[in-house]
């Protein structure tokens, strides 16, 4: 199911011993468009501790509480690799983070983690990976910081990001949620990255390749009620643009192959 980094921002992270932490952000690769971190808060208001949690982490969701269990004591996620969450991660503290929790690395391969389709694929204790100087990691981004972006379309602005849509099985992001209102009485749309044509990172610009008109007149998206899927076939006809969901159910079917 597709869930708003907005929704997810309000999950509570549980250890196996207990309440222990709160989402504050994400941390995605802007190669693949798949997020490799949560950023927890693992204090009080007062006295903040910021760490990073992979994916791999997380045992099951319980949506209806906003909860996410995750395969670690409360001690292992307070001890999890700090972070500044306003800076983007450096893969220094990735690597480092992979080596201290003994987790299987995601890059390499043709899946969306390492050769697979899902985060659980990846076993831990594939690799121990000490720490290096490998200084910061272009690829990896702030979902809070892009969700500020401004968005041009192929013939001008047209609005500016306002949050992402989630894959809660794969942790892609599938849509950027675009607020299109700056420019007219508009409304909220989606926009697959398959679309982005480009991203300036420098002056926080996303480009998409298509044009005002088609953006304008595309479905609406609601960012108060869950993505339904005519939403998904309705935008993706309206583009003339293709689905992720066939390449999906071939993962999905080759990840189930004995």
């Amino acid at each position: 199911m597709l869930r708003s980094t907005k929704e997810l921002e309000q999950y509570t992270i549980t250890a196996r011993d207990g309440v222990c932490a709160r989402v504050r952000d994400f941390y995605f690769d802007d190669a693949s468009w798949v997020i490799r971190y949560l950023v927890i808060d693992t204090g009080e208001p007062k006295a903040a501790h910021h760490v990073l949690m992979s994916p791999h982490a997380i045992a099951a969701g319980d949506w209806s509480d906003q909860t996410l269990r995750v395969a670690l004591t409360q001690e292992q996620v307070r001890r999890s690799a700090d972070i500044d969450s306003i800076k983007p991660v450096s893969q220094q503290h990735e690597m480092g983070y992979f080596g201290y929790n003994e987790y299987g690395k995601h890059w390499g391969g043709g899946g969306l983690w390492g050769a697979g389709f899902y985060p659980d694929i990846l076993q831990a204790g594939l690799a121990t990976v000490t720490r290096q100087q490998a200084g910061d990691d272009p690829h990896l981004r702030s979902a809070n910081t892009v969700a500020r972006y401004y968005v041009h379309a192929r013939d001008g602005d047209i609005g500016h990001v306002s949050g992402f849509l989630v894959d809660d099985g794969t942790w892609a992001i599938r849509y950027l949620i675009v607020n299109t209102s700056n420019w007219w009485l508009g409304h909220e749309v989606i926009v697959a990255p398959d679309w982005v044509d480009d991203v300036d990172w420098a002056d926080s610009i996303v480009t998409v390749d298509l044009n005002r008109r088609a953006i304008q007149d595309s479905p609406a998206y609601h960012s108060g009620a869950p993505l339904d899927h005519e939403l998904e076939l309705s935008t993706h006809r309206h583009y003339g643009r293709d689905g992720y969901w066939p390449r999906q159910a071939g993962a999905v079917a080759e990840h189930r192959a004995p």
